[in-house]
């Protein structure tokens, strides 16, 4: 059975990963030890290049290595979206009269790349599976069109304690990924790649 894997990494890391000692995570390692009897021929995974802040200059350069390390998966793809920033003005928690210009950045691209990639893909027959990894409602709509009008299988691993309702609606199956899970499936402590070794972030 040809499986997919569709990742959120901002969704994986928000749910699953912040605050945990198991971001080094090796993803192919993750999908065979959730879907043990598929054959799993494509990873995609979805992100954005993020910028350092004041209170934490390293956090680029940790993805970068985590980025390197991906890499090194022979059958995964990066596929980037953006960083949006904007000014917004919110309500004073202490005062909701008044109000407060602040800068919000967000994350563009991701989803509408996955849904972009779930749906052609399942359209050209290039898979028989596909796993998505993300709790985002927002793929209810492209998950709904891969399993009843093209008539593919789509499962969720989902990050999330509790995952959304709109997803578990349309997809074929449903497995939580779980901690245990997620330190089963570190990559070693150092790696090599073409341009030489290089280790996990000692922060991390």
């Amino acid at each position: 059975m040809r499986t997919f894997v569709y990742i959120d990494g901002f969704n994986l890391y928000y749910r699953a990963l912040r605050n945990t000692p198991y971001r080094w995570l090796d993803l192919f390692t993750l999908a065979k030890l959730l879907l043990p009897h598929d054959q799993i021929h494509r990873i995609h995974y979805y992100t954005a290049r993020i910028a350092a802040r004041p209170g934490d200059p390293d956090q680029p350069t940790r993805q970068q290595f985590y980025l390197r390390a991906l890499a090194t998966i022979p059958n995964l793809t990066i596929t980037y979206g953006q960083f949006l920033t904007h000014v917004k003005k919110l309500p004073l928690a202490s005062d909701p009269t008044k109000f407060v210009e602040v800068l919000k950045t967000e994350e563009k691209g991701s989803d509408v790349n996955l849904a972009t990639h779930l749906i052609y893909e399942g359209m050209a027959n290039e898979y028989d599976t596909a796993v998505v990894i993300s709790n985002d409602s927002d793929l209810a709509g492209p998950i709904h069109i891969v399993t009843q009008e093209i008539h593919k299988k789509i499962g969720i691993l989902s990050p999330a304690k509790f995952p959304t309702r709109e997803l578990l609606k349309y997809a074929s199956f449903y497995k939580p990924i779980r901690q245990a899970v997620l330190a089963a499936s570190q990559f070693p402590p150092e790696l090599k790649d073409a341009h030489g070794k290089f280790r996990k972030p000692a922060s991390w």
